[in-house]
């Protein structure tokens, strides 16, 4: 699978590049707390769907960089989340779908999951408002932050995922009008979901994109794969990873008030 690392990235760098078309082309802005909110989401949901591999949970060993982002926690959520797509998996497949022994690049890897996480969380936002954004914002910023700072939650643990997620809630509860609508939330989560399976179909494994429409017979056929990117190779760090963090980079400094105000506002003086 492609490292959580850049899957995070993609979505930051997705949700910032839309953002600044929405408000250059569509006129459609968002206060500095809303931007955060959607970037964070966004590169949180960009490694969520990775929730269906659990690794060895009773021995704290393996899964993914999302299954270990709260220690044994989420590890015991995507245990059970895997073997439900396992069995979903087998109760759907085709006779020419291939074997399986989990349920990893399943349900969770197709555009029907990321529209019903999407639908889903932007009902939650619309109607629950404020407080259920504060609880998926607990989540995905954990997520976010296991996939873009790996290496120093492999030194200090689920604390670091934990603690920096609580923070963040905390901000958000001060800074988020409890009287608005925030529906984007939703498009933020589909929109992340889908770029993680995208990122996937460009390694050589491939994800079942378009189930459950049969394609070759299959109801579960892997878009991609083949002759795809290895996962962790020198094509994804050194130009994938480097690309998207320059683009994320370029995507921040565009909203800041100077960028602003010399893009659009100078020559107006």
């Amino acid at each position: 699978m492609v490292m959580g690392p850049t899957h995070a990235m993609s979505g930051a760098a997705l949700w910032l590049a839309g953002s600044a078309v929405a408000a250059s082309v569509f006129n459609i802005d968002q206060t500095a707390a809303e931007l955060a909110v959607g970037t964070v989401a966004c590169a949180g949901a960009a490694l969520y769907p990775d929730i269906d591999c659990a690794g060895k949970v009773t021995e704290n060993k393996g899964g993914s960089t999302v299954a270990r982002s709260f220690g044994v926690a989420s590890l015991m959520v995507a245990e059970v989340v895997e073997r439900l797509c396992y069995w979903f998996y087998l109760i759907t497949k085709s006779k020419k779908d291939k074997k399986r022994k989990n349920g990893h690049r399943t349900f969770t890897h197709t555009a029907l999951h990321a529209g019903i996480m999407g639908v889903g969380a932007g009902l939650l936002g619309a109607y629950v408002g404020k407080y259920a954004v504060i609880a998926i914002l607990f989540i995905l910023t954990g997520l976010a932050v296991r996939g873009l700072m790996g290496e120093t939650v492999r030194k200090h643990g689920w604390l670091v995922t934990t603690g920096v997620s609580l923070a963040m809630a905390y901000g958000m509860f001060h800074l988020l009008d409890a009287n608005r609508s925030y529906w984007i939330l939703g498009l933020a989560m589909g929109i992340g979901c889908f770029i993680h399976i995208l990122g996937d179909i460009i390694t050589k494994m491939g994800s079942p994109l378009f189930f459950p429409l049969p394609i070759k017979r299959r109801n579960w056929f892997d878009i991609g794969g083949g002759s795809g990117i290895p996962a962790g190779g020198k094509v994804e760090n050194r130009i994938l990873l480097p690309a998207l963090t320059v683009m994320t980079v370029l995507g921040m400094a565009y909203f800041l008030p100077e960028v602003q105000w010399l893009l659009f506002d100078r020559g107006n003086a």
